[in-house]
């Protein structure tokens, strides 16, 4: 495909037919929606237990910690590569499978791990485990629907998925009133095995078997090559990793943030649950906006909001005027534009590149997640006992973004580039 291909062009030979027999609308959202919560579920069911494993495991310095979250994202990134093209060849349903049973392996690993560096090993083979679901669920989407119709796929199935970072916190929470931090790891290997289960009993394939693709070094240099000139789909995966980075950087700071500045740390799981409460409420009104209004509309003017959000938080925290108030209310509105973009952003990203939707979900997903976790991690590395330098990086992150979508529209916002 070529920067110029349209998604009206595919039409005639990508069918955008919904899930296959045995499975209806409602469960297939939400069967995305339970893949996609094992990385939620991976990352913020740990937050409250970080202290915990630090101080079990002789990891007393407050940074160091951050690398239980950025272990995972980085192999739940770098690992992405390999699954788009494994599945282009052998199917959705296989490589989720595998994918899934790992996680459950890797996360039983984690639970009996005796040492940090174990530790760290168990969480980046989890992530290139669960790294699966970020990959095939998108293929999976774009094999069955097109367009403004994948976006409000996407955005219902975010909005269960997104529904996990509000309980997730005090999930972890309420299991170390139990249990020491290993029953976490223990309670992702049962989710993991629960959802191996039920994909291995309902999902058929969904990649018609004209687009399977053999694994040969031509065809797979031609698809990255692909994936990687599409003007439309490079600005997009661009403009996800930096809005990510931001996200990230969020979390690698939230529980400091809590504990140092404003040292109510009993109080960030309430608070962390309204902030990403605000992305799933996002998400659902983007998927019942997104098909009257389009998709570049949604998202231009949510970044926007984004970037304003986070000039005024920065000015606020650069002033000394920050309070838990300050912070709660600026966060929640910059996540809820950034429910407003992500799904619509990952739909015009993979629109022009249905042949090869396998390859170009890992190129994407390894780009959007290896570029956030380490943006992310450098955010949450300058972390000085105020919340400056993550506003920083939230301002940044959105300039960013709000010039690659200028770069890649043309100049234009809210409208296709002119001859796109």
């Amino acid at each position: 495909m070529t920067g110029s291909t349209t998604i009206e062009d595919m039409a005639p030979h990508v069918v955008a037919h919904g899930p296959h027999e045995g499975i209806g609308f409602r469960e297939f959202v939400g069967m995305v929606a339970a893949m996609m919560a094992m990385n939620a579920l991976a990352i913020d069911t740990m937050l409250p237990a970080l202290p915990q494993i630090g101080g079990s495991l002789g990891i007393h310095d407050e940074n160091m910690r951050q690398w239980i979250i950025t272990a995972f994202l980085l192999g739940f990134g770098c690992s992405q590569i390999i699954y788009g093209p494994l599945s282009d060849r052998f199917g959705r349903r296989t490589m989720l499978l595998l994918g899934m049973g790992g996680y459950a392996l890797f996360s039983t690993g984690a639970a009996l791990a005796p040492s940090f560096p174990m530790l760290l090993l168990f969480r980046v083979l989890q992530g290139v485990a669960v790294a699966s679901t970020r990959v095939v669920t998108i293929s999976m989407v774009r094999d069955c629907y097109a367009g403004r119709q994948m976006a409000r796929v996407m955005s219902l199935a975010f909005m269960v998925f997104l529904a996990v970072p509000v309980l997730a916190p005090s999930i972890g929470q309420l299991i170390m009133l139990v249990f020491p931090w290993r029953g976490l790891f223990a309670m992702l290997a049962a989710y993991g095995l629960i959802v191996f289960l039920w994909t291995a009993r309902r999902l058929p394939e969904t990649l018609h078997p004209d687009y399977r693709r053999p694994i040969e070094v031509a065809v797979v240099v031609e698809a990255f090559r692909r994936a990687l000139t599409t003007r439309q789909s490079v600005g997009y995966m661009l403009t996800q990793m930096a809005i990510t980075g931001a996200l990230f950087g969020f979390i690698n700071s939230v529980v400091q943030i809590f504990a140092d500045v404003f040292h109510a740390p009993r109080l960030m799981p309430a608070i962390f649950a309204g902030i990403a409460g605000m992305m799933a409420l996002a998400s659902l009104i983007n998927a019942q906006i997104v098909e009257r209004l389009g998709s570049r509309r949604v998202s231009h003017g949510a970044l926007l909001g984004f970037l304003a959000t986070e000039l005024v938080h920065l000015g606020i925290a650069y002033g000394g005027h920050e309070t838990i108030a300050s912070f709660a209310i600026c966060q929640a509105i910059a996540m809820f534009c950034f429910g407003l973009t992500m799904g619509n952003f990952g739909a015009m990203a993979m629109e022009p590149l249905a042949a090869i939707a396998g390859t170009a979900a890992s190129v994407q997903g390894f780009v959007t997640t290896v570029g956030g976790a380490l943006i992310g991690f450098w955010i949450g590395q300058d972390f000085d006992g105020t919340t400056v330098p993550m506003t920083i990086g939230f301002a940044l992150a959105g300039i960013a973004g709000l010039v690659i979508v200028l770069i890649t529209e043309g100049g234009r916002l809210f409208k296709p580039r002119m001859g796109a």
